[in-house]
């Protein structure tokens, strides 16, 4: 808890200005709004967070969710008898690239930046080959009630990233959390020890792949079809992840300061809005948090001492 507790101030910060420009925030049912818009985005940056935390990155998550969302109106069509098997299918579906991308990276040895940026190729290129670039079919409405529904005046994807937060939270206070952890620290330390770093690691990128399939069921049905449903998420994630204070190394941060900082990422943006800055400037902001992170971790982070010459003939 100690290490969201600087997100968590800015958090507050940046609500109370929103609350200043915009009264109607304040209200339960703007700050809700404000929550449902968030979530896809939240959810997200608890997948990335097992990866980047593992020592990995995952630069998929963005053209999945593309995927998934093309994929599910053009198999549902409008017909609301599909709509729970091609639920289930997009929840089996996420997993599995996230399979993929973890058996690349660990048994192959090829480093995740370079499997998950041809994965977002991959899956990017599918799409436009499939659409044209103009996605056909239709989501039900019963697809779209994840995202525009609720259960009374809470929405179903508020409901849905409660549930996310709590099982991340639990995920990380269990075994596996100290496993993955350790493997970011130190993965030679780790497997010496016995961890199956291997295992923990694809385990990660699943998640990952999980978390973005349910993103792409929220987004799907908040904002309907489009070809461009998660272009840019895969960033945006990951700044999320880093201005929560996770170390894009791996081995350090807590995954509630993850989430902490979608939902800090998603207030800074709706504040730029309100004051009528363009939304152009997004991915200029993220670059900025991006590289100031990485800077402010490489300096409270010590480099280890190189032994000089001198003292490796003395050792000798």
């Amino acid at each position: 808890m100690k290490r969201a507790l600087p997100i968590l101030a800015v958090l507050v910060l940046l609500l109370a200005a929103i609350a200043i420009a915009n009264p109607f925030f304040l209200e339960p049912a703007g700050f809700l709004a404000f929550l449902k818009r968030a979530a896809p985005l939240v959810i997200l940056a608890a997948g990335q967070y097992f990866v980047v935390v593992s020592g990995e990155f995952d630069l998929s998550v963005g053209s999945l969710v593309t995927a998934e969302v093309v994929i599910a109106a053009r198999l549902i069509d409008g017909d609301e008898s599909a709509t729970w098997p091609v639920l289930a299918l997009l929840i089996v579906a996420g997993p599995l690239a996230g399979l993929v991308n973890g058996v690349l990276t660990t048994k192959l040895r090829v480093p995740s930046f370079i499997v998950t940026l041809g994965m977002l190729l991959v899956l990017s290129g599918a799409v436009f080959l499939w659409t044209g670039g103009a996605p056909r079919g239709a989501l039900s409405e019963g697809f779209r009630a994840f995202g525009r529904g609720g259960l009374g005046p809470v929405p179903w994807s508020v409901l849905i990233l409660l549930a996310v937060g709590a099982a991340a939270i639990w995920l990380m206070r269990a075994d596996f959390g100290r496993t993955l952890m350790a493997t970011g620290d130190n993965e030679r330390a780790a497997a010496l020890s016995g961890v199956r770093v291997d295992r923990v690691k694809i385990f990660a990128f699943m998640l990952s792949g999980l978390s973005a399939a349910v993103a792409a069921i929220l987004l799907g049905g908040f904002a309907g079809v489009s070809a461009q449903a998660g272009q840019g998420l895969e960033f945006s994630a990951i700044t999320a992840v880093v201005l929560g204070g996770v170390v894009l190394g791996g081995g350090r941060g807590s995954v509630l300061a993850a989430m902490a900082g979608a939902v800090t990422l998603e207030a800074l943006f709706t504040l730029l809005n309100l004051y009528g800055i363009s939304g152009a400037l997004e991915f200029t902001v993220q670059g900025v948090i991006i590289i100031a992170a990485v800077a402010a971790g490489a300096v409270r982070l010590p480099r280890k001492p190189t032994p000089r010459r001198g003292d490796a003939h003395a050792a000798s």
